[in-house]
């Protein structure tokens, strides 16, 4: 990736709240609907803010002062979409019916996943921000803009998904420099880090791992159920993160080797059956996501591309019919 090409992008395709007219009418809406895109929109501007104060953490880190510049203005990315989330929830809150707050598994899931991004090795926490961005931005907010069906939201969600396809292009950018040759070698000749740090990064894990089943239902897979009951969003983002850990150079990290050995458990006639219930708690994750998704022919088919058309790919399928 042309990394100082991608920083001037970042750089000049910011844009304000204000560049967006909210004095157009909101539509009119049934309670039930009115109730739950509001709710909708309370929950994404608490996801955006998550997904800031990650990117936040990842400059921190890094050493590139070019990728540190970019994760600086996916903060500010991240900030402006919170903040058009809760003034579309305030816009499409026309009756008062009651109050929002953030859903309670996304609050207390944010400080056990913050603290995976600080402690845990960088090629995890990608792995977890990657997936978390191809749900948002594949899946929920493409199906929650259709749900709401109003030209106040596909104004919004067309600005926020151009800042949402910088992230994941950067995502998979970031996927591919951890899971290179040159890195590991390099990481190799660090000091290993106090067994007291490695121990607390993986208590970090799993308890953020408890509290991820709760999250993943509550935040995405209640609402894609019913803002995309057909379900092709979220299997499709699915799809992504199974076809990118397959990628060679990534499968062959202990924590993906880990994670796709499980998923072959889950998906064994024997064991899947016996241990399904166990194994989707030690991968943090649902039913849906665990079963296998693509055939050969996509994974002979990804095996061939780049990090770089992978996610060219994954940004093509927003725009698909």
């Amino acid at each position: 990736m042309d990394l100082p090409r991608m920083l001037d992008k970042c750089r000049r395709d910011q844009w304000s709240v204000d560049d967006l007219d909210w004095s157009r009418p909101p539509p009119a809406l049934p309670r039930d609907k009115e109730e739950a895109v509001v709710q909708y929109f309370t929950d994404m501007a608490g996801i955006e803010r998550l997904a800031g104060a990650l990117f936040a953490t990842q400059a921190k880190q890094e050493r590139d002062p070019t990728l540190r510049a970019i994760f600086d203005s996916f903060v500010v990315d991240e900030e402006r979409h919170a903040v058009v989330a809760e003034r579309l929830a305030r816009y499409y809150d026309v009756h008062r019916y009651r109050r929002y707050d953030m859903s309670e598994a996304l609050v207390k899931f944010r400080p056990h996943f913050l603290r995976v991004v600080e402690l845990m090795p960088p090629e995890i926490a990608t792995a977890y921000i990657t997936a978390g961005e191809l749900m948002l931005d594949v899946a929920l907010l493409r199906s929650l803009d259709d749900y709401v069906g109003d030209e106040m939201s596909h104004a919004a969600m067309h600005l926020i998904n151009r800042d949402e396809s910088r992230h994941i292009a950067i995502d998979f950018h970031m996927t591919e420099v951890y899971a290179s040759d040159e890195f590991l070698a390099e990481r190799r000749r660090r000091p290993r880090r106090p067994l007291a740090d490695r121990a607390a990064g993986w208590r970090a894990l799993a308890v953020m791992l408890f509290h991820a089943q709760p999250f993943l239902k509550g935040v995405f897979l209640e609402p894609m159920d019913r803002t995309d009951p057909s379900g092709k969003r979220i299997l499709e983002a699915f799809k992504r993160m199974q076809l990118l850990a397959r990628k060679p150079t990534v499968a062959r990290l202990p924590f993906t080797r880990f994670m796709l050995r499980m998923q072959e458990a889950f998906n064994h006639p024997v064991l899947g059956p016996l241990f399904g219930g166990l194994i989707l708690r030690l991968l943090g994750g649902e039913a849906r996501a665990a079963r296998t998704l693509f055939t050969q022919e996509d994974l002979a088919r990804t095996q061939r591309m780049s990090f770089e058309e992978l996610a060219e790919e994954a940004l093509a399928v927003k725009t698909a019919n």
